[in-house]
């Protein structure tokens, strides 16, 4: 996985006001900290932080060479905040790392294939789009593909079933399923209302035949 270097510079003051400020120059407010180190408050380039992520292909598991004081020291992106309505970046948080221990990140599950059971009417289920990995920062994949070709209704693919390159353990727990195919579901309603017509049908002949049974009793008296 390639390291890609963002400029930071080093900020005393925090606050509303200064991240105002910071957002109206065209910077945003950050932090970085790791294992045993105290946070430091700095200001980034969102733009350039999104062009890294966009072009790196590993998204937010990106490793970053955060320049800092005419140091640099690889970081991941631990949290990215945005604006809610407009989506531009708000805040960063980095988390400083070292190339030679694990490190636990969160990975996209990417299906492919067609699975054979949608071909009978079956439902792709897909409940599982991210699954917690640990391994050294180097070995981070950008995606786990899950082939779903042989999956028939019913089948499912669970975490212990995943084949992970070497070096990197699965945290999250080996019984959640990451892709099923179901069956689809029994409609129930076109089948009462059938069965309201049929009674609907019988109450319809039972008032009919009672109409007919007492026009003959009538003629009979006269």
């Amino acid at each position: 996985m390639t390291v890609n270097a963002l400029v930071a510079e080093a900020r005393d003051a925090t606050g509303k006001g200064v991240a105002r400020r910071l957002r109206a120059a065209g910077r945003i407010p950050a932090v970085v900290y790791g294992r045993g180190v105290a946070s430091k408050a700095i200001s980034i380039d969102p733009s350039a932080l999104l062009r890294l992520l966009q072009s790196s292909g590993a998204g937010i598991n990106t490793l970053v060479e955060l320049r800092l004081d005419g140091a640099a020291r690889t970081v991941l992106v631990k949290e990215l905040q945005r604006d809610p309505v407009r989506g531009r970046p708000l805040h960063a948080d980095f988390y400083l790392i070292e190339l030679d221990k694990t490190v636990e990140v969160s990975v996209p599950i990417r299906l492919v294939g067609k699975a054979a059971g949608v071909e009978f009417g079956g439902i792709l289920d897909h409940p599982l789009r991210e699954i917690e990995l640990e391994c050294l920062p180097r070995a981070i994949p950008e995606s786990v593909e899950v082939d779903v070709s042989a999956l028939g209704v019913g089948d499912s693919i669970h975490v212990r079933d995943l084949v992970l390159p070497e070096g990197v353990q699965v945290r999250t727990d080996a019984d959640q399923a990451v892709a099923s195919v179901i069956a689809p579901s029994v409609v129930e309603e076109p089948v009462a209302a059938k069965a309201v017509e049929a009674e609907e049908g019988v109450a319809e002949g039972e008032e009919a035949a009672a109409s007919e049974e007492s026009g003959e009793t009538e003629e009979g008296g006269d």
